[in-house]
């Protein structure tokens, strides 16, 4: 697709002309959250790759003789040329890896130069939109590492992923121990009962979203006590609730089952891993225990990415280690996990959900995968990076609707679940911004709000 055709998708999904769409958040404002992201919280990031790198020179030499040794240097060296490239804000290079993506991400980036020249503006590090140059960062870490034969495999944010994960054990078992109890008693309840418990979980869901190592990555966040203890005190916190919506949609299938809907397919665009991941893994297994959902599709990353998001490997990784467990509520999760995920739940990885493009651009860019979209009931697209590719990381005023901020991407029913920990939102009330900003002036980037935000046909 040509590159203008690409953007050109971003700007027209309802033929709404590029003057009418608000202004791309940017890091070029010194002092602004997106400026202070790039400039303070970003070089730490490749800073703790290039040292995973380090503390695993001995074993790409145990594995790969000299071979490993050279090609650890030369990734070290790759990384340590980018964060200088973005500590003094450099022009964006090419990816030069010959993998699957690069030419869409070389055609993007001419786009943002023919878009930026138009205005005397290069295209680096603090003059491009701000969720492009998160994205083109990992990217280019991806590359540094594929470049970098035969350690390419070397997945740079595993150990802090894997951390999370230990730190977050008590509450791991708590809502292992929980699952389990609620399936035995599962038959036996009552619709508003289930409902309840429907609601609990999509709680935790939400909250289990509050570690993101690609905005706090001095800072694990593990979930170190019982999840359920603390909803009804996180409850005000929730600035839009559409948890009733999911509810109707899913119990009015149900009910309707024989007649209309032989099927119910419940989408999960995933984030993180660690805790967030089982707290997805509960909910789909709850899901299907209930009969609210017959059929389970989980996308993930094809490649490392935000530090925390979740690939294949993580969930690998995540369920040999709880059915590893000496509790047995987490090692019988462990392996009925396994068993679904081999013959029940449905795992896709696609190139698009690590490409810099919004998800209005997703039907001309990756039509495969929106037609495989199309096919849900529900869509759950979890976490902060997901829902600015919904709206475009864009100035929104905080009263648009979520509908008309999504920009013609229609695929199906969705909802996104997320703890606010980024300036982009909208579907807001009047005046609830500025009554929340009373309670807490950092409240759109600090983690501590979350919304259950739906679109469609719910």
């Amino acid at each position: 697709m040509a590159a203008g055709a690409v953007l050109g998708a971003e700007v027209g999904s309802l033929g709404i002309a590029m003057k009418e769409l608000p202004p791309r958040m940017t890091p070029s404002e010194e002092g602004s959250f997106q400026y202070l992201r790039i400039k303070d919280q970003t070089p730490p990031i490749l800073t703790k790759a290039i040292d995973a790198l380090h503390r695993h020179k001995s074993e790409f030499f145990e594995k790969h003789g000299e071979e490993g040794t050279e090609a650890e240097k030369k990734a070290i060296s790759l990384l340590s040329k980018l964060r200088n490239e973005l500590q003094t804000d450099k022009p964006f290079l090419p990816l030069t890896d010959n993998s699957a993506d690069t030419d869409i991400w070389n055609q993007y980036l001419e786009y943002h130069h023919s878009l930026l020249n138009e205005n005397n503006t290069k295209t680096s590090w603090f003059q491009s939109p701000w969720l492009y140059v998160e994205c083109y960062m990992y990217r280019r870490i991806h590359e540094a590492l594929t470049l970098s034969s035969p350690i390419s495999y070397f997945d740079v944010f595993k150990e802090s992923k894997d951390k999370n994960f230990f730190e977050s054990q008590e509450a791991i078992k708590s809502l292992c121990n929980y699952l389990q109890e609620l399936q035995q008693r599962i038959e036996n309840i009552d619709e508003n009962q289930l409902k309840d418990e429907f609601f609990k979980l999509l709680q935790i869901v939400l909250w289990g979203n509050k570690c993101d190592l690609a905005l706090s990555p001095d800072q694990s966040i593990p979930q170190t006590s019982s999840p359920l203890a603390a909803l009804e005190d996180l409850k005000p916190f929730i600035l839009v609730n559409n948890m009733d919506h999911l509810w109707s949609l899913l119990i009015n299938r149900k009910k309707m089952k024989q007649e209309a809907f032989p099927a119910t397919r419940v989408d999960f665009i995933m984030d993180n891993a660690g805790f967030e991941l089982v707290a997805d893994l509960v909910m789909a297994d709850f899901l299907l225990a209930s009969k609210l959902a017959t059929e389970i599709h989980f996308h993930g990353k094809s490649i490392p990415w935000f530090v925390s998001d979740t690939n294949k490997k993580d969930i690998d990784w995540v369920i040999e280690q709880l059915k590893a467990s000496n509790t047995k509520c987490m090692s019988e999760c462990g392996i009925n996990w396994e068993h679904y995920l081999k013959h029940t739940w449905i795992y896709q990885d696609h190139m698009f959900w690590t490409l810099p493009h919004e998800y209005c651009a997703m039907s001309q860019v990756a039509p495969d995968l929106y037609a495989e979209l199309q096919k849900s009931n529900l869509i759950l697209f979890k976490g902060d990076l997901n829902y600015r590719k919904l709206v475009g990381d864009r100035k929104w005023e905080l009263t648009v609707p979520f509908h008309e901020a999504l920009n013609g991407f229609h695929p199906a029913p969705l909802c996104s679940i997320r703890t606010v920990k980024t300036e982009a939102l909208v579907g807001l009330e009047p005046g609830q911004g500025e009554q929340v900003a009373v309670i807490d002036p950092q409240w759109r980037t600090s983690g501590r709000f979350g919304i259950f935000q739906s679109d469609g046909a719910l």
